[in-house]
């Protein structure tokens, strides 16, 4: 490979000590790991018994055939889910110098009824992954804080200045919010973020209540092989609306990143909405300054796993835009993974690609936009 190979969308699994952050008097009632009646470990964060114990998020290591729901010990996953010298240990076996880390388990924390302890959990969340995790090799590791979206702008604002003196260089926002992202309450935070040049990203519908026409109930932890499907288009609703409600144009620097929806799509959402924009001026309440498809690649981009399709696109020349906007990931250590064969995965599918479009998918966009080796 003529580039280092970064993956936009890695992830951690949180080990039991995540919240021991939070304070004394909440300690009693924090979320904790306990034992399943599979066997396995998982989190309760209602007190009682885990709704689902490891399983497909934690896959790495173990064979396409051994593949289960759940339960496993959380000793039976591979250390590099948590552990931030490990994570690298596994990266250098998967050929990938950098890696982008969403969080797991404690997105539950955006549907909790106790908001004083959701924050709480939150912040030793942010905590733990920007003292212990990334530090490990900041260079490499790019740790994601959530942000709290669902408890007033100002308590969101107040920990993005927090965990932005502790040394992020990315945040996370739920995937399902309790408002649409082209809601005017979010003005404060993409106004921040842009001025901040920080970029935020989402993953799929993680994070927040799921549509109730959703086959699948995250909530409960409840997975259908047609709802992980479905979740890779997840990112066309909330990204078409945010582009048409002005929010790029008004913030020209905000950069948001949607995670593991792969980029075959692509380029027809970018006909349709440029169609779209050029036959509906007239009646539309909303003039945009610029088509649509000028904010792709610029201030929306995607992670794409082994998506052929998306790769093949690009290698054709006729899709630029589509080249600007794609991040090569690896989904470690989730069960759609191509871990540890991800170097030999991005050779394939950039093989015939332009060197410089090589260099976009595999590093370029992830380092101006996660600001790597900075």
């Amino acid at each position: 490979m003529d580039c280092r190979v970064i993956s936009a969308d890695n992830h951690i699994n949180e080990p039991p000590w995540v919240f021991d952050r939070v304070p004394v008097a909440l300690k009693d009632r924090a979320p904790k790991m306990l034992r399943g009646a599979d066997g396995g470990d998982g989190w309760s964060f209602d007190g009682g018994p885990p709704k689902r114990t490891f399983g497909i998020e934690a896959m790495a290591g173990f064979e396409k055939k051994d593949f289960r729901l759940g339960g496993l010990r959380f000793d039976q996953i591979r250390p590099g889910n948590y552990d931030g010298v490990e994570h690298l240990k596994d990266m250098d076996i998967d050929g990938v110098y950098g890696s982008v880390t969403y969080p797991a388990n404690v997105i539950q924390v955006y549907s909790m009824a106790d908001r004083e302890m959701a924050l709480a959990c939150l912040k030793s969340y942010n905590d733990w992954m920007l003292e212990d995790f990334q530090p490990v090799d900041p260079k490499r590791l790019i740790a994601l804080p959530m942000l709290p979206t669902e408890d007033g702008i100002e308590t969101c604002l107040t920990e993005f200045d927090r965990v932005m003196a502790k040394g992020a260089k990315a945040l996370f926002i739920p995937g399902m919010p309790e408002r649409p992202y082209n809601d005017p309450y979010y003005e404060p935070l993409w106004k921040l973020a842009s001025e901040a040049g920080v970029a935020l990203t989402f993953h799929r519908t993680f994070g927040g209540k799921p549509d109730k026409s959703d086959w699948d109930e995250l909530a409960n932890q409840k997975v259908s092989v047609g709802g992980i499907v479905f979740r890779y288009f997840s990112g066309v609703r909330p990204l078409t609306y945010m582009i048409f409600a002005g929010i790029f144009d008004r913030h020209p620097n905000l950069k948001i990143v949607a995670g593991e929806v792969d980029a075959g799509w692509v380029p027809f959402w970018i006909q349709t909405m440029d169609h779209h924009w050029e036959a509906q001026q007239a009646w539309f309440p909303q003039s945009l300054e610029h088509p649509p498809s000028d904010f792709v690649g610029v201030n929306v981009f995607t992670t794409a796993i082994d998506d052929y399709v998306g790769y093949d696109l690009i290698t054709t020349g006729k899709y630029p835009t589509l080249a600007n906007a794609t991040m090569f990931s690896s989904d470690y250590p989730h069960s759609a993974t191509i871990w540890p064969n991800s170097a030999k995965v991005a050779e394939k599918v950039t093989r015939n690609m332009s060197p410089v479009d090589r260099y976009k998918v595999l590093e370029g966009n992830a380092s101006r936009v996660f600001g790597f080796g900075r």
